[in-house]
């Protein structure tokens, strides 16, 4: 279990390992201790890892911080490496927390759609593709140092390729990176914050704050792992910190 790194008080529980669909592929539940379907729905979150395989734990520390918040947050494996780019993984995902998350002690209807790099476009790709979805959107947007001039891995369309195109994503979009960025150059996200307000006209917030592709999920790379791992780095806990304050915002829930 990843350490606890300056959580709000509230205590989390977290469900490991529940099959999402078809693929047989898994996700993490956290939310606050003794939400239940019959508590009364949480504000929810579902939170796409980038390009690594199977890394719903890289994102744990994340996701129990946002849990401490009052909100459900599901995290699930997807494999980029498939031959459709991990687009069954995450659309099976999406259809599992509108199916389920009532009965985890959340809401299936309206919730937060976010991902971490490569998993940002994807977020983002279904608002502004929500045909390839039923035509549901999320409710919100969250997209954490992410590409946007890259396919979807959603879609197979680029995001800003869709704006310029006079699509709309109907919905808030928040964006953090951080201005540390070495992976994906922060100003990615500034270049889609611009895209949509001249394009969309939408609510689109966009912060950038003092750490790099990895702190911004309260992690650090690890060469020898080559994977991220939890960090008490104070630059990584100063951003995750703020990130679980944005996505309670864009869900509704206590920031």
């Amino acid at each position: 279990m990843a350490p606890d790194m300056g959580m709000a008080d509230t205590a989390v529980e977290t469900e490991r390992g529940l099959v999402y669909g078809p693929s047989g592929k898994r996700l993490d539940v956290h939310r606050p201790a003794g939400a239940s379907g019959t508590s009364g729905a949480a504000p929810t979150v579902l939170l796409w890892h980038g390009i690594g395989p199977d890394e719903r734990d890289v994102l744990e520390p994340l996701a129990r911080t946002t849990a401490a918040l009052g909100l459900l947050v599901l995290v699930p494996d997807w494999h980029s490496d498939a031959a459709d780019g991990g687009r069954a993984h995450l659309l099976e995902s999406l259809a599992f927390a509108r199916r389920e998350a009532g009965g985890l002690g959340g809401d299936g209807e309206s919730f937060v759609l976010a991902g971490w790099s490569a998993g940002a476009g994807a977020a983002l790709g279904v608002a502004l593709r929500p045909e390839s979805v039923e035509g549901r959107r999320p409710s919100a947007v969250v997209g954490l140092a992410g590409r946007y001039d890259l396919p979807a891995r959603t879609t197979g369309t680029a995001p800003l390729a869709d704006l310029a195109a006079g699509r709309d994503p109907g919905v808030p979009v928040h964006l953090v990176h951080g201005s540390r960025d070495a992976v994906v150059d922060a100003h990615r996200s500034r270049d889609l914050a611009e895209a949509l307000r001249a394009a969309a006209g939408r609510v689109v917030t966009l912060q950038e704050p003092d750490t790099d592709h990895a702190g911004v999920i309260m992690t650090a790379y690890d060469p020898a792992a080559d994977r991220c791992v939890p960090t008490t780095a104070e630059h990584a806990v100063r951003a995750g910190r703020l990130v679980a304050a944005v996505l309670a915002e864009a869900g509704g829930g206590e920031a």
